[in-house]
């Protein structure tokens, strides 16, 4: 049996080739016959639509209507002669089909939708593989140029013609929520009186030509009938849009403060309340690195700051906030741990009005715990050994306290330029009370483009291999590293 050709009913949307779909401008690319209905003056919107996606070698069929809205002397009538032109256009592209060949025939708007081509699919889907591509509507392009919803919730959409009785469309428009009358042209005059009759006249709009470049819009109270065209609509938008007045933001409004943790390293990192509440900022506030690591946004203020401004960094935000910006403070990291959030929380309280919500970030610690495997398996104590806050000989006690507790240790700015010594002096202390071989995890820039992990011991702790880009574990006396150099701390204490 002979293969046929493939008949497709696309539809171009309502006039802008750019709402043509990129499956109909695929499809009208590959065709080899290209269909569209003109009346007799020749001239087809479809195909102007279309032309941006047409090729060259195209066959062309051009069906045209032998009437519009005249009179004819056909035996049937105005219908009879339609439907033998219906039957005639038909058996013209099945000709194509037999031959194999893969036919498009354009409709403007959708194809099932007060379409001419369904004439056609009523006529050939039967006999041969037929697909029809959807299209956005008039009524949905009417809607977006106004800019108001068709229908919310449970209200009722109805879509009559123009062609209507005026009775019937003055009955129906009285009993839907919203609707969109089309085929107005020289119906217009009669829509007008059914709108004014259902007494929504007030309430309707007018739209011509919805996203060409000859668009019009207007109340449909004050549109002229003489030279409405057919392509034109009157539509009644949802009541729920009508009565919806914008409440003014109370008087006195504050912005809001979140202070977001980062996690460690990049997006992959960052949790989905982390995004969002990025996302939602005006402003952006920050040590200038961890303000870098958040995608631009041109509506976002950026506010790059040193690394030892956390009081000032802290007021400017709370100062945005409550004039009324949604300021999002970054850190890497979690906020709370070694981080903005304790310091915006301290200048909070010169800002009682203004609310601040902590959004948490993965810890550097449980990052690069997850590279070496389960270190922080049992109970661990966190510190820094930076003694730019607080003196060395508080870190000191605190490192002693924790070696004689025997807790894992996850050791945050061991070192930089300027502290170069304190790696050193928290291995010996560590060794006084700690075996020699217990293990050691020095995790630099995880997550990172130059992460490395490191796993040693105590007594071969080289603090030349350790810089400010590092996190430090010591593992306690039960700390484990397998024969693959997985590092461990049981659950179970001895």
């Amino acid at each position: 049996m002979a293969t046929t050709g493939r008949l497709y009913g696309v539809g171009l949307g309502p006039g802008d080739p750019e709402l043509v779909t990129v499956k109909t401008a695929r499809l009208i690319g590959e065709a080899d016959v290209i269909a569209y209905h003109a009346a007799r003056h020749g001239r087809s919107i479809a195909r102007s639509i279309a032309l941006p996606y047409m090729k060259e070698g195209q066959i062309e069929e051009l069906l045209l209507y032998p009437l519009t809205t005249e009179t004819t002397d056909h035996p049937g009538g105005y219908q009879g002669a339609l439907d033998d032109f219906y039957a005639d256009c038909a058996e013209r592209l099945a000709a194509h089909l037999d031959a194999g060949r893969t036919v498009v025939v354009l409709a403007e708007g959708d194809p099932l939708f007060y379409g001419s081509y369904m004439h056609m699919h009523k006529r050939l889907a039967h006999r041969y593989p037929t697909e029809v591509v959807p299209g956005v509507t008039s009524v949905s392009a009417a809607s977006a140029v106004l800019g108001r919803p068709l229908v919310e919730r449970d209200e009722v959409l109805t879509v009559l013609p123009g062609t209507l009785p005026a009775e019937v469309l003055a009955e129906r428009l009285r009993d839907t929520d919203s609707a969109a009358v089309l085929k107005l042209g020289r119906t217009f005059g009669k829509v007008r009186e059914a709108l004014a009759e259902a007494g929504r006249l007030d309430d309707a709009w007018y739209v011509e030509r919805a996203t060409m470049g000859a668009e019009r819009v207007a109340p449909l109270k004050d549109v002229d009938p003489d030279g409405v065209p057919y392509f034109s609509l009157a539509l009644l938008a949802s009541p729920a849009e009508r009565t919806f007045v914008p409440e003014p933001p109370p008087a006195g409004t504050r912005g809001e403060v979140a202070v977001v943790g980062l996690g460690p390293a990049g997006r992959p990192w960052l949790t989905p309340e982390a995004q969002e509440a990025l996302a939602a900022a005006t402003d952006l506030v920050g040590y200038g690195p961890y303000v870098d690591r958040v995608a631009p946004n041109p509506r976002q203020r950026r506010h790059r700051t040193d690394n030892r401004v956390e009081a000032e960094r802290a007021r400017h935000a709370l100062e945005l906030a409550r004039d009324g910006a949604r300021v999002a403070v970054v850190s890497s990291g979690d906020p709370g741990v070694f981080a903005m959030a304790s310091a915006v929380l301290e200048a909070a309280a010169d800002f009682p009005d203004v609310p601040v919500r902590i959004v948490p970030g993965l810890t550097a610690a449980q990052a690069v715990a997850s590279r070496a495997g389960a270190p922080l398996g049992h109970d661990y104590c966190v510190l820094s050994l930076s003694d730019l806050l607080k003196p060395w000989d508080v870190v000191a006690a605190r490192l002693t306290a924790a070696a004689r507790a025997d807790l894992v240790l996850a050791i945050y700015n061991p070192a930089s330029r300027s502290r170069t010594w304190q790696v050193a002096a928290a291995r010996d202390l560590l060794l006084e009370h700690r075996d020699a071989a217990t293990p050691v995890v020095i995790g630099r820039d995880v997550g990172g483009e130059r992460e490395s992990v490191t796993v040693t011991t105590l007594g071969a702790l080289d603090p030349e291999q350790v810089d400010m880009r590092c996190l430090l574990i010591v593992g306690s006396s039960t700390t484990r590293v397998t024969d693959r150099g997985v590092v461990y701390t049981p659950r179970r204490y001895p």
